[in-house]
């Protein structure tokens, strides 16, 4: 368990952030964002060394044996442009569906959007469609839309949001690109049905996922579909009560029995991203800290004193402050190392968040009071 009470503050977790260090492109290629290596340390040093590298060093990073898990999830170009029968415009973010062809969206502006409204969504050189607002969803504020008939799942809407629709960037970027379609997926994407990108992925370009195969190492997909928590910032001051939105999550047999054999030969779990960590670890702890199939949602939250059941080591960004994924890097190496490690990162200039540089926490770096209990096969 966490021993430090400011641990489970959520006002602990705020760092100053200028705009200048948030990245508004990525660099080309992929594997050239920085990389900084947090090093190993011992568990009361005052002192937290890194590394400055770059993603392509991270094979150099990994040993021949190691089992990297990355996220196959797909991003919808899940923003439209609709109309009001007054002519006022409205943005709708399609979320994840909720019956049939019916879609949880959150809507600007949302306050006078009642049901039984017909929108007509728009786009140029499109016809437009009509879909109708059946319902108010109070948990989220965002509105339950009726699409075609046919748009019954993500497979089956991606065809019409890639006609209407746009890619759903951060708020924080502004300089929007026509590379943004391309740029703002993974290289592995194939499972249609994320809102958000799963950001460390994005640094891993052919090249280097080549190179990591050539080294020895596994690579094996997961899938969760970054949801509605991605765009609700963590409100809840005691994190003892924090809860988080459920988000889709799907591991296979083949990936259960990649980290198994992983383990079998002594090498190390590492994940892409913390949406990675979360599908391992929440379907973990779903059957008692053993990896097991599964397939549907899961909502775990990871801060400071939870011990991971599966993940050894993560390649992540640099994270927004007071935000669930920052809580989760903490709980691997500790809250107040992590923020020194940021301020580090500000000072040599690194780039923050979507489009940005890379934070590598070999095993070595991550606390031996959350690292994985080892296995006695």
């Amino acid at each position: 368990m966490s021993t430090d009470p400011l641990d489970q503050r959520l006002s602990s977790y705020v760092f100053d952030l200028p705009e200048t260090f948030i990245a508004q492109r990525p660099v080309e290629p992929r594997h050239a964002a920085r990389l900084l290596a947090v090093a190993p340390a011992p568990e009361l040093s005052s002192s937290f060394p890194c590394r400055h590298l770059t993603v392509w060093d991270l094979q150099q990073e990994l040993r021949p044996g190691d089992l990297v898990v990355v996220n196959n999830t797909r991003v919808l170009k899940a923003r439209l442009q609709a109309r009001r029968p007054s002519g006022g415009a409205v943005e709708l973010l399609v979320l994840e569906p909720v019956a049939a062809s019916d879609w949880l969206c959150l809507a600007r502006p949302a306050k006078r959007l009642q049901p039984g409204e017909v929108l007509q969504l728009e786009h140029p050189d499109q016809p437009p469609i009509g879909l109708e607002i059946v319902a108010i969803d109070p948990a989220s504020g965002g509105r339950v839309v009726r699409f075609p008939a046919d748009c019954t799942s993500p497979e089956a809407i991606e065809a019409l949001l890639a006609r209407y629709g746009s890619m759903p960037l951060p708020p924080y970027i502004h300089q929007h690109s026509d590379d943004d379609d391309s740029r703002y997926q993974t290289r592995y994407a194939s499972r249609p049905g994320a809102v958000a990108a799963p950001t460390a992925g994005l640094h891993l370009s052919d090249a280097l996922l080549s190179a990591i195969r050539a080294r020895g190492v596994e690579l094996a997909e997961v899938t969760l579909h970054v949801g509605l928590g991605t765009f609700r910032p963590v409100e809840t001051e005691d994190l003892r009560h924090l809860e988080l939105h459920s988000e889709w999550v799907e591991v296979s047999p083949a990936l259960v029995a990649a980290v198994a054999t992983c383990r079998a030969r002594g090498g190390r779990v590492i994940a892409i991203g913390t949406t990675s960590v979360r599908s391992l670890e929440a379907v973990a702890q779903l059957h008692g800290g053993e990896l097991q199939p599964h397939c549907g949602p899961v909502n775990l939250v990871i801060q400071p004193g939870y011990r991971f059941a599966v993940v050894q080591g993560l390649l992540t960004n640099f994270h927004l402050p007071k935000s669930s994924l920052l809580l989760l890097v903490s709980a691997l190496i500790g809250r107040r190392r992590l923020l020194d490690l940021y301020q580090q990162a500000k000072a040599e200039g690194y780039r923050f968040f979507s489009y940005g540089d890379a934070m590598w926490i070999p095993p070595e770096a991550v606390l031996e009071s959350a690292a994985p209990v080892k296995s006695p096969g």
